[in-house]
């Protein structure tokens, strides 16, 4: 497992949260979590562009940082289930804000984005995301 080589900067709260939280899939991860996809195979189906290795370290992290507990049930084959421990509930208001911020600025975001998307694959060279389905509903 990856184990980071410097010191952690933690003068500050914002410092702190990041520290906890930053991972591309962490927020959403203890989003599902709180609505009860509580198995690693149901989180991945939620986020399918995360990898089985990339779900199971944000999740050893989350629970390293005392926000989700892993309860593994002595069964065959194994079944693992992950749950919100009552500090990881304290986060659920501001994920929900969070959330609630993107989706009144979502056209801005979305625009901003794939501006910067498509700037960085005319340098780069690279297919812009323009062919990917997932972005076929955007405006230009």
């Amino acid at each position: 497992m990856y184990v980071k080589k410097t010191v952690p900067y933690l003068n500050c709260g914002l410092d702190l949260v990041g520290e906890v939280l930053y991972g591309k899939w962490k927020i959403r991860i203890l989003w599902f979590i709180y609505q009860g996809n509580l198995r690693p195979s149901e989180l991945q189906r939620k986020i399918p562009d995360v990898t089985r290795r990339v779900l199971n370290v944000q999740l050893k992290e989350l629970e390293d940082h005392e926000l989700i507990t892993k309860k593994i049930y002595p069964v065959m084959p194994p079944k693992v289930e992950y749950t919100l421990t009552d500090f990881g509930r304290t986060l659920i208001p501001l994920i929900g804000s969070i959330g609630l911020w993107g989706d009144e600025h979502q056209e801005r975001l979305r625009r901003v984005i794939l501006k910067h998307a498509a700037q960085s694959s005319d340098q780069s060279g690279s297919d812009y995301v323009a062919d990917d389905p997932r972005f076929a509903t955007l405006p230009s």
